[in-house]
């Protein structure tokens, strides 16, 4: 194999390895030898399945159906919360069974089966609570900036992709997990609608709110991962609005006291600014964001009092502890209604009757630094993670398809920005389509600059 791997998309090493001028084992292998070269510095992967890998690579290779495979021979790297057949699944904590898991995730199964190779499973923040990805097992760095996160939860697979050791990732998005490292390490993040892909993302996917997705560097990529994850074909057609949309603009965090870094801001106007000049009609109005925050809370602290159940808790981060202490409250109480989110979703019907579409910054400021935030008193924490990555969960709420695209670097970090594409339900290739528009007007460089 003469090209080197992270020149290639997923979608071009899978057309390659179809027409036979790749072999998956020696994409595999190439993916391999980079992983052990430089993920040490980087902390993306929590397993490499080194062996395993390149026996599945083989398999692949000895198909029948090898030139009707979607993902034939695209490495791929799965977080760390999902069951991968004989690894254990850890959810990035010390307190979880090291027991290898039985079978696949429904969505991992899906995967392999149109000729994906899981070379390894990558680094979560504990029980996935936080939007930055530390655990007793080590730090995940941003490939853009080593002193920063990656994001969280799914801080892992996004380092694994803008490094280049990975074309695509599976990621999973509960409170923002997915939208939150695209934009950290600048990549395409997509979180479909509630129902697309199959979630079981622990005892309750946190109530509803958590779905499974791709991380991609190129929106082609995403869509294809997706079509597979949601066993859509049809979702991988990308094609650019053939309709003037709607489009709403905000800045205007979902969190009282949060203030916007300017460049963030900055990036949904050269976004929509794009989109006018190709000929959508631009309004900028906010969205009706809940006024009240505790229904949204609720979810997630209770999701994890779920997730924690049965672990020995003494065993868990403080920060972590003290999160699932308060979900045990919400539980107790019984907090969480339906109707919270009913009255959300039909406030949103409204807005979307009169907007195809809504773009909003991703983060509101530069990732945080890469610490083990777990060992923090969870105040600093929440605080935080509300400061730098304050718009993603509301969607989560909704339940509704949202997706980070990259939109320029910061002038003064140097990390990446990003804006937030939102559609009502169904949206996905609505969103897709938007994205590709963008990606063609304004293209971004694939990989963190020190790995291209």
């Amino acid at each position: 194999m003469t090209t080197p791997a992270p020149a290639l998309t997923a979608t071009d090493i899978a057309a390659a390895v179809r027409s036979g001028a790749l072999s998956a084992p020696d994409v595999v292998q190439v993916t391999l030898q980079r992983i052990a070269q430089q993920d040490k510095a980087i902390g993306a992967f929590e397993v490499v399945r080194t062996e395993k890998a390149l026996a599945e690579a083989e398999a692949v290779a000895r198909r029948p159906d090898l030139g009707e495979l979607t993902l034939a021979g695209v490495p791929l790297a799965v977080k760390d919360n999902v069951p991968v057949e004989g690894e254990p699944m850890r959810n990035g904590s010390t307190a979880t069974s090291a027991h290898p898991r039985g079978a696949d995730h429904p969505v991992v199964a899906r995967l392999r089966a149109a000729g994906a190779v899981v070379v390894g499973l990558t680094r979560v923040p504990e029980l996935c609570v936080f939007g930055a990805t530390d655990c007793a097992s080590g730090i995940t760095h941003n490939p853009w900036d080593a002193g920063r996160t990656a994001g969280g939860s799914s801080g892992g697979s996004a380092a694994a992709v803008a490094s280049g050791l990975v074309p695509v990732a599976h990621a999973a998005d509960g409170m923002g997990s997915i939208r939150i490292p695209a934009a950290s390490c600048g990549l395409v993040g997509l979180k479909p609608g509630s129902g697309l892909v199959p979630a079981q993302l622990g005892p309750n996917d946190w109530y509803g709110m958590a779905e499974n997705g791709p991380l991609a560097t190129t929106v082609a990529d995403a869509a294809l991962v997706l079509s597979v994850m949601a066993d859509k074909p049809v979702l991988a057609d990308v094609r650019e609005p053939d309709r003037a949309l709607r489009v709403a603009a905000s800045t205007k965090p979902p969190i009282v006291g949060v203030r916007p870094d300017v460049e963030h801001e900055r990036a949904v106007v050269r976004t929509v600014r794009l989109l006018a000049g190709a000929g959508h009609r631009v309004e900028r109005v906010d969205p009706p964001y809940p006024a009240n925050p505790l229904p949204l809370l609720a979810r997630w602290v209770g999701g994890t009092s779920h997730d924690a159940q049965g672990l020995e808790r003494s065993r868990l981060d403080r920060a972590v502890r003290f999160h699932a202490a308060l979900g045990d409250v919400v539980r107790a109480a019984q907090l969480v209604h339906d109707r919270d989110r009913d009255r959300f979703r039909s406030r949103l019907a409204e807005f979307f009757t009169h907007h195809d579409l809504l773009v909003t910054p991703t983060l509101a400021a530069p990732p945080i630094a890469a610490a083990r935030w777990g060992q923090r008193s969870w105040a600093r924490v929440f605080a935080a993670n509300a400061r730098y990555a304050p718009y993603a969960a509301p969607w989560n709420f909704a339940g509704y398809p949202a997706l980070s695209l990259p939109a320029g670097v910061h002038p003064r970090t140097g990390t990446p920005l990003a804006v937030q594409l939102v559609a009502p339900d169904g949206g996905e290739q609505l969103l897709l389509g938007v994205a590709a528009l963008v990606e063609r007007l304004a293209p971004w460089e694939r990989l963190a600059p020190a790995y291209r």
